[in-house]
């Protein structure tokens, strides 16, 4: 398992799954979100649907659609609230349910969204860090386990967040 911060459009890369940052009714939205949704096609919209939605800081699998990624993985971060409303935990949460449905679906790759840093307002600094450790501690279990490894990317859309990814984590690039 490696983890790679790379600046993309998550809607172009050719991995087993890319982790979209969504809302709790799964319906699209703005920013990745509603770019995946429009991405993928109207398939999505149909299968979300049938899902009623899902819970902050929990994830769920869909087929890809017309993505070049055979899966999405929704994960539902929360909005920034000042670190009152168990923001933390519900982010490491994102990111651990869904590298567990990874593992689970024998994925080979994942590129996840830089999940809440967005318009949920949560700090880059605190989110990447979060992302990071999240990743890198479910690695080492993997490679204890001795199941396959998985390649992640975490996708730094936006100069601001890539600024924050270049500084705090020069070797990951």
């Amino acid at each position: 398992m490696s983890l790679k911060l790379i600046q993309a459009d998550i809607t172009q890369l050719q991995v087993d799954a890319i982790v979209n940052a969504a809302n709790s009714s799964l319906l699209g939205g703005g920013g990745v979100d509603g770019a995946i949704h429009r991405a993928a096609g109207k398939g999505l919209l149909e299968e979300c649907r049938s899902l009623g939605g899902c819970a902050t800081g929990d994830a769920v699998i869909t087929k890809g659609y017309q993505l070049p990624a055979k899966y999405i993985i929704h994960a539902v971060g929360p909005i920034w609230r000042g670190g009152q409303d168990n923001e933390v935990t519900k982010l490491k949460n994102c990111y651990q349910r869904s590298l567990e449905i990874a593992a689970a679906k024998n994925l080979h790759s994942i590129a996840f969204s830089f999940i809440s840093a967005g318009v949920y307002g949560f700090p880059r600094e605190s989110a990447l860090r979060i992302a990071v450790e999240t990743i890198l501690a479910f690695e080492q279990r993997i490679k204890a386990s001795g199941k396959p490894e998985l390649d992640c990317y975490l996708v730094l859309f936006d100069s601001k967040s890539v600024e924050v990814g270049k500084r705090f984590y020069p070797n990951l690039w």
